[in-house]
């Protein structure tokens, strides 16, 4: 059975444009390869065509991964979404109770991950362990460096 995730209008045009690239360009690409692998003789010990065959297969697999998740996508409507509590699409304003550093992020699916810019996996420990919390509660987080706990100070869409 198939993994329904929930993206945001940007994150899944994101991701067809890279489905779309890699059918086009990528496929472009591995078939030039294939040629230039094939010019160059018996193909029975060309060990260059044999790894163009495998990239092109790595390629289609890739390919049917993302039509997979583009298929079974669906798109977040944030005026449906309990600003009240943490949810996917919540941006949350966070105190590290240890050591009191206030941290912002955005919870997001897992695709559209990236810690560098402030979005944060709903499927990562973090992100599990906030999802429900309301303002004021304190999530205790069991990451691989250890126990972590932040007070939740704002949550806003």
């Amino acid at each position: 059975m198939a993994t329904i995730n929930y993206y945001t209008p940007e994150g899944l045009q994101k991701l067809k444009e890279e489905l779309q690239d890699l059918k086009i360009r990528g496929r472009a690409e591995a078939a030039e390869q294939l040629r230039e692998a094939r010019d160059k003789g018996d193909l029975s010990e060309n060990a260059e065509y044999d790894a163009a065959k495998e990239a092109q297969g790595l390629l289609e697999l890739k390919i049917a991964k993302l039509e997979e998740i583009v298929g079974n996508a669906r798109l977040l409507d944030e005026s449906n979404l309990d600003a009240s509590k943490v949810l996917i699409m919540s941006k949350v304003k966070l105190r590290n109770l240890k050591n009191n550093m206030v941290l912002d992020y955005t919870l997001v699916a897992e695709e559209e991950a990236n810690l560098a810019a402030g979005k944060i996996s709903v499927k990562s420990p973090i992100g599990k362990g906030l999802l429900g919390k309301s303002v004021g509660d304190t999530a205790e987080i069991t990451v691989p460096a250890g126990k972590l706990q932040f007070e939740v100070l704002e949550i806003s869409r």
